[in-house]
């Protein structure tokens, strides 16, 4: 009976180790929707991008094992501040206004908000031309809120999705004239057979209220020592030349602005 006793209890301790690890663990959102080459889920649900790979190392930096969790991205910023994760990892372009409400860690990638549509001679990127126009946008992005700030004062109108890989897809069938977007992720459908129908027409030019300084991981306001802490692995991550290898390994090479080393 003593025996038993004893293995009652090193069984409930154990459990509870077990538990103890598992909440140290990080746990970091992206939006649900596919955001190639940053962050996408494969046939077997496994995350893998770029920004895959960034977090990674990142969370190894720290000596942290972390997970992606996939949120709808209108939503992630309440899920957040929620708990229900411990940070955005996203593509998520630090803002004044996202900054009222959560903190961002230093950039760690950065890249140019371009607008597309079918292949032809027009590269006419300017708000009056516009005008009756629509273009298709990521809803709760900063594409949209530029959209909102210089198009639709101009006569364009902008159409919100959820994800962008469904904005890309009603311009390809036509059911949209133009998407605006990060370029990087662009140029991914721009490279499928999807994409085939349509080109880069320009890039906008910067508003960096409104666009951002560039991406970073946001986190909660009292959430300081993790801020440090993450910053703090940026920092690591950029000195040993990490981000410049996983822009290589992704064919992202002068796509980037990536932090600097020092």
């Amino acid at each position: 009976m003593t025996k038993l006793k004893t293995l009652a209890f090193a069984t409930v301790a154990m459990l509870a180790l077990g538990s103890a690890a598992a909440k140290a663990d990080l746990v970091f959102a992206t939006d649900a929707a596919p955001y190639p080459p940053f962050t996408s889920q494969n046939a077997a649900g496994e995350w893998e991008g770029w920004e895959e790979d960034v977090m990674q190392a990142m969370c190894k930096e720290m000596n942290e094992k972390c997970t992606h969790v996939a949120i709808a991205w209108d939503g992630i910023i309440p899920a957040l501040l929620e708990k229900k994760f411990d940070g955005i990892m996203g593509s998520m372009s630090i803002t004044p206004k996202r900054a009222e409400q959560i903190n961002f860690s230093n950039m760690y990638y950065n890249s140019a908000s371009v607008i597309i549509g079918p292949k032809s001679d027009d590269k006419d990127i300017s708000p009056a031309h516009f005008k009756g126009k629509t273009i298709g946008v990521q809803g709760a992005t900063t594409h949209a809120a530029y959209t909102e700030k210089y198009f639709v004062p101009a006569g364009a109108v902008s159409k919100s999705y959820a994800g962008q890989d469904e904005a890309n897809a009603d311009l390809a069938a036509g059911r949209i004239d133009y998407v605006q977007a990060d370029g990087v992720t662009l140029q991914a459908f721009l490279d499928s057979d999807a994409g085939k129908c349509c080109e880069v027409k320009g890039a906008v030019p910067v508003d960096v209220e409104v666009l951002g300084p560039g991406v970073g991981v946001g986190l909660r306001k009292e959430d300081t020592e993790l801020l440090d802490r993450v910053n703090k692995a940026i920092k690591a991550l950029a000195d040993k030349g990490i981000f410049e290898e996983l822009t290589h390994k992704w064919k992202l090479d002068g796509m980037l602005i990536l932090p600097p080393k020092g």
